[in-house]
């Protein structure tokens, strides 16, 4: 036993023998290559196919910079297309040094286990580097973007229109994208290597069209949202989506289109969202001069808003009905101050609102809308006080500033100063109904105004004329009441805000219901020796007669306190022409 682990122990101690001679042998010759590459590029390296090994970097420089010949131009193709970019058109130019130091610092990056282990591979697999490029990136991107447009065909997306009540459906076609991205790339791996060579254009299909069946799908879906609307509520917003609108948001293989339904909610941000607003109060002469209500900052909640979008329209597709409304979700943050902090005449909050609109309005009539308005805004109305449209807007007149526009007056549509002071009275009147004043005095017009039902049913109008006929309301807010007047004559449109103080108070309109009906009298034409024979001009305009009611109540704390119904009577009117008689000029 002894004699055989003697001999055992020999053959251990010649083996660790060997092997401390290997790792001797090993770690001589490492050092040995340490030694001789200190300082110096190490060997099997490349630069743009320029063996730099074993040599120091100002040395690597001077010999690329000798032997680099910069490309003068680049050659791309796809199919049958060859395309040429000039390298100077780019700002081509090629950074020796750099590209000599960052040979030399390969390996030499710190990390010892990383260096030694890549030192090593250099002895058994040489590697090329690229040269280090100066290229104008925005040139660069400008000229891939030509040659992509020469190429790129757009593809057509699946999509729904409405034709005639309707629903088509367009499957879409293919096209074809240049990868952009992935072709500058290209280019630039060319150019680093200095190398001429032809690149191909990388191309991608695109390809979204649908087949029979999924058209066919899609048809059927979009059918359960024809003719149906949603309408999206904030405050006084009410933003509609039309079925147009809902055909949008239909992804055409199923679902809903993300990215359409975020452009919705961010077309909807654009009108309600707002920062916090500091309010201002300014009181001079008898009127408040500057007003600026103190107003919550509102931001939508996007993802709740966009989960509620998508179940309302699950709603409507399996439903009957052809309207939902949706309260946009929102997260408010407060102002540093509010209006009650301004002012101590009980000017708290928005009481009241109404709006209408004056498209096709002669510029004299638009004139004379913001200047009524700005004559009313600013009125402040004290508790218990009747208010009177005609005493707070005053001389309507030329003198006043007030130009010629269409009245009615005498049983007749003529110019008169101050046409369109009734619209502004018109608006003042639905602000009233809306805050849930009490009205002492309101006249309709003679016969239906095209103006005021732009954006209204009939018999929401209410007629001026100092001294009357007039339109008079009671404060019986116990606080004073604030007309703020805003007309937008880019618009063609005029809003009324009521601010004081809430009571309590809940106003309902009933819907008018128009009875009566009665059609215009034969057109009417008149002999005019003052325009030349042959001549025709228009001076009064159709329109047919009828009936209006609706009811007005208001409700507080359970209580009626007005329960009042409106009546407008309008009378046919007969469309007239002045014929002329006179002498042709």
């Amino acid at each position: 036993m002894p004699r055989i682990w003697q001999v055992i122990k020999k053959y251990l101690l010649r083996g660790v023998i060997v092997l401390g001679t290997l790792i001797l042998i090993v770690l001589a010759g490492i050092l040995s290559y340490l030694i001789v590459y200190n300082g110096k590029i190490y060997p099997n390296i490349s630069v743009a196919g320029i063996k730099v090994g074993g040599i120091i970097s100002s040395e690597a420089s001077g010999i690329l910079s000798k032997n680099t010949i910069t490309p003068s131009e680049l050659t791309l193709t796809y199919q049958d297309q060859v395309f040429k970019i000039k390298t100077d058109d780019i700002n081509l130019s090629y950074d020796f040094p750099a590209s000599a130091n960052r040979v030399f610092e390969f390996t030499r990056t710190g990390n010892i286990l990383y260096d030694l282990e890549n030192r090593i591979r250099l002895l058994f697999y040489p590697k090329n580097f690229g040269l280090v490029t100066n290229i104008s990136s925005d040139k660069l991107a400008k000229t891939v973007s030509i040659i992509a447009g020469q190429i790129s065909i757009d593809p057509i997306n699946p999509g729904i229109s409405k034709v005639n009540g309707s629903i088509v459906v367009n499957r879409g076609s293919p096209g074809k994208e240049v990868d952009q991205e992935r072709l500058t790339s290209d280019i630039v791996q060319s150019l680093s290597v200095g190398s001429a060579s032809q690149i191909s254009i990388p191309v991608d299909n695109v390809d979204n069209t649908l087949n029979e069946v999924e058209a066919k799908a899609l048809t059927e879906r979009a059918q359960k949202f024809l003719g149906k609307t949603i309408s999206l509520k904030f405050e006084y917003n009410n933003i509609q989506l039309q079925d147009t609108d809902l055909f949008k948001l239909l992804d055409p293989k199923e679902g809903y289109k993300d990215d359409a339904l975020s452009e919705s909610i961010q077309k909807v941000a654009e009108t309600i969202e707002r920062d916090p607003q500091n309010p201002k109060f300014v009181f001079e002469n008898g009127k408040v001069t500057e007003f600026q209500p103190s107003l919550p900052g509102v931001k939508i909640d996007n993802e709740n808003f966009k989960n509620l979008l998508i179940e309302k329209m699950d709603i409507l597709a399996g439903s009957t009905d052809k309207n939902l409304d949706l309260d946009i979700p929102v997260v408010k943050s407060p102002p540093e101050i509010t209006t009650d902090k301004v002012n101590n005449l009980g000017i708290k909050e928005l009481i009241g609102r109404g709006t209408s609109t004056y498209f096709h309005s002669i510029p004299n009539r638009v004139h004379n809308v913001s200047l009524a308005a700005s004559r009313i805004n600013g009125t402040l109305v004290k508790p218990g006080e009747t208010f009177s449209f005609n005493e707070a807007l005053g001389d309507v007149s030329a003198f006043t500033g007030y130009q010629q526009a269409y009245i009615i007056s005498g049983g007749k549509t003529i110019l008169g100063d101050g046409g369109g002071v009734c619209q502004v009275s018109t608006t003042l009147f639905r602000a009233l109904l809306d805050a849930g004043l009490p009205i002492i005095e309101r006249q309709a017009h003679a016969y239906r105004v095209g103006y005021y039902e732009q954006d209204s049913p009939p018999g929401l109008d209410a007629t001026v004329y100092s001294p009357s006929p007039d339109l008079k309301f009671t404060n019986d807010t116990g606080n004073y009441v604030l007309i703020e007047a805003s007309a937008n004559p880019k618009n063609y449109s005029l809003v009324f805000e009521l601010y004081g103080t809430l009571d309590g108070r809940v106003a309902s309109v009933s819907k008018p219901i128009v009875t009566n009906v009665s059609s215009p009298p034969e057109d009417l034409y008149q002999d005019d020796p003052s325009l030349p024979t042959g001549t025709i001009k228009q001076i009064e305009y159709k329109a047919w007669g009828a009936k209006v009611t609706f009811k007005y109540v208001v409700t507080k704390n359970g209580q009626e306190i007005i329960n009042k119904t409106f009546i407008s009577n309008y009378k046919p009117w007969q469309a007239v022409y002045l014929r002329g008689t006179g002498p042709v000029n």
